[in-house]
């Protein structure tokens, strides 16, 4: 039966097909009546293959454009706490912030399979579309691709990010210098685990979900408290946690590192659940969290402005940067002794962002 593609879209039971990826009147259709109602902003409206942007006045002040790209291909696509949909806004987000940056824009590129209900889609640009505008970064510009069935697992996501980086400011993986404080900005391992009891249908005492967040408020208060360039290093650990961004760190800036195993904020349903699965929450994937490298004599008033924002309140102090040739990651255990804490090894928890 040939499709009417001149009716409005099913939205409750209709299905994505290759029409849609054609670049026809069904395309366009599928693009009014899905993406451009749920982001509608100015950019948008122009109808462009591109988006033309006002130039920052931070820029004429010395700052420096920054830009981040993420790929999404989180399985399950819907998971307790978020979606595909708000975690590719908040992890590009996030990669722009961890700069030292205010995010401006996003574009956003899908690939859909053949055969997505129209109603997930929906669901999943609408998340999309509230979290740009509790973000206040609007999504300008995109692009939208269909793939045959069986070739794309529903629907991958990428996003860009634009955001200016005010004069002054200069914050990256390489500044982490001996007797730098390490802070984190709350519970770890969240989003993983939220994502695995969704794909494994498994079931907790008590509801685990995704922290999924864009973290630039979070980072623009902490700026505000280290003023200085006391603040030398921002990171989000996702894929990898905590521990791989720690070594990641310890690499680039050729130092070493000592935590506090009993320092590290881990929710108990979390722990339980890494413990009765084999998993080092330190490994677990973090979609809303953030570990700042602070000179000494600013870690204390940055730990407050963490605590007085709500997705730092609990921030915690859990180690320090040291100087070490062999660039080790090590533990203080909660019994008394130490261990290395290594990269990652293999793949415990796939397609989690």
């Amino acid at each position: 039966m040939k499709k009417d593609y001149q009716r409005p879209l099913d939205l409750r039971q209709g299905r994505i097909d290759m029409n849609h990826g054609a670049g026809g009147r069904a395309a366009m259709q599928l693009i009014d009546e899905v993406f451009a109602r749920a982001f509608d902003n100015d950019y948008l409206r122009q109808g462009n293959d591109g988006a033309a942007l006002p130039v920052p006045p931070e820029l004429a002040q010395g700052g420096r454009l920054v830009m981040a790209c993420d790929g999404h291909i989180v399985s399950p696509l819907f998971f307790p706490g978020g979606d595909i949909g708000c975690l590719a806004v908040h992890g590009t987000l996030n990669d722009v912030a961890m700069m030292g940056a205010r995010p401006l824009y996003l574009s956003a590129s899908f690939i859909l399979e053949e055969g997505l209900l129209l109603a997930d889609l929906q669901r999943i640009v609408q998340s999309m579309a509230r979290a740009a505008r509790e973000s206040g970064v609007p999504v300008v510009t995109g692009d939208t691709k269909v793939v045959e069935k069986g070739k794309g697992d529903g629907c991958f996501i990428t996003t860009t990010g634009v955001g200016v980086l005010a004069a002054g400011v200069n914050v990256g993986g390489a500044l982490a210098r001996p007797g730098d404080v390490i802070l984190v900005s709350g519970t770890l391992g969240d989003h993983g685990v939220a994502v695995l009891s969704q794909r494994e249908s498994l079931s907790f005492d008590t509801a685990i979900v995704s922290d999924t967040a864009a973290l630039h408020g979070l980072v623009a208060c902490m700026l505000g408290a280290a003023p200085d360039g006391e603040l030398h290093v921002l990171r989000d650990p996702t894929r990898g946690g905590l521990g791989t961004t720690l070594n990641e760190i310890a690499r680039q800036s050729r130092v070493g590192m000592l935590i506090n195993e009993a320092d590290i904020p881990v929710q108990p349903q979390v722990e339980a659940a890494c413990e009765l699965l084999g998993l080092d929450p330190l490994y677990i994937a973090n979609e809303g969290k953030l570990v700042a490298f602070v000179a000494p004599e600013a870690a204390d008033a940055v730990l407050a402005a963490m605590r007085s924002h709500p997705l730092g309140a609990r921030a915690a102090r859990i180690g320090h940067v040291q100087a070490d040739a062999h660039r080790f990651v090590q533990m203080q255990t909660r019994f008394g002794g130490r261990r290395i804490v290594d990269w990652l090894s293999g793949e415990p928890l796939p397609r989690i962002c």
